[in-house]
């Protein structure tokens, strides 16, 4: 499945609603025109309140309703949906992670301490929900799989001849280069 765009209520019309709602219903019960029934509407109000959310700049809500997704709102603003409605934040910025230094081994064997750091952010927030259990674990943990994976493909200095190969030490663009091609996911 992919992420799906949801179109929220505006939560400005359903807090009008709701006003109105809370409003009728005390006035109901304090002027004693059957009570009972401005009590359940008191209560339908009182349930309907959790249906509202903001969402922020750079940031989302993944909506599920019993377990089945519903969508996501990427707008930025104040909604409403379904007060049964679960609201997962996921959030949308560009974050830095810097890696502990690993000791690896180059395509020739040697050992070398390596690092990265890495610039990442959420592309598509259905997999960041449902496909994995930690979405900020898991680009650590993937990111530190793909250092040792790309360090083995390249020497790490080549004393011999210089031209003759890409090395992790001089060839700085080109091992990026084929970072972004082979390791970059969604």
């Amino acid at each position: 499945m992919e992420e799906k765009d949801f179109k929220p209520m505006s939560g400005y019309l359903m807090l009008f609603i709701e006003f109105i709602l809370f409003a009728a219903s005390l006035w109901g019960m304090i002027m004693v025109l059957v009570p009972i029934f401005w009590a359940f509407v008191l209560i339908f109000a009182f349930l309907m309140t959790p249906g509202f959310f903001f969402i922020y700049p750079n940031s989302s809500r993944v909506l599920t309703l019993f377990g089945d997704y519903k969508g996501t709102v990427k707008a930025n603003g104040f909604f409403w949906v379904n007060p049964f409605f679960v609201k997962k934040h996921i959030s949308l910025r560009a974050r830095n992670f810097d890696s502990e230094r690993v000791k690896v081994n180059d395509k020739v064997g040697n050992p070398i301490l390596i690092g990265v750091i890495l610039v990442w952010q959420v592309r598509n927030t259905y997999k960041a929900a449902f496909e994995v259990d930690d979405y900020e674990s898991f680009v650590r943990i993937q990111s530190d799989a793909a250092v040792r994976k790309l360090a083995g493909l390249y020497p790490y200095d080549n004393f011999d001849d210089e031209q003759k190969e890409v090395t992790l030490r001089s060839g700085l663009s080109e091992v990026t280069i084929n970072w972004k091609k082979n390791f970059a996911t969604d």
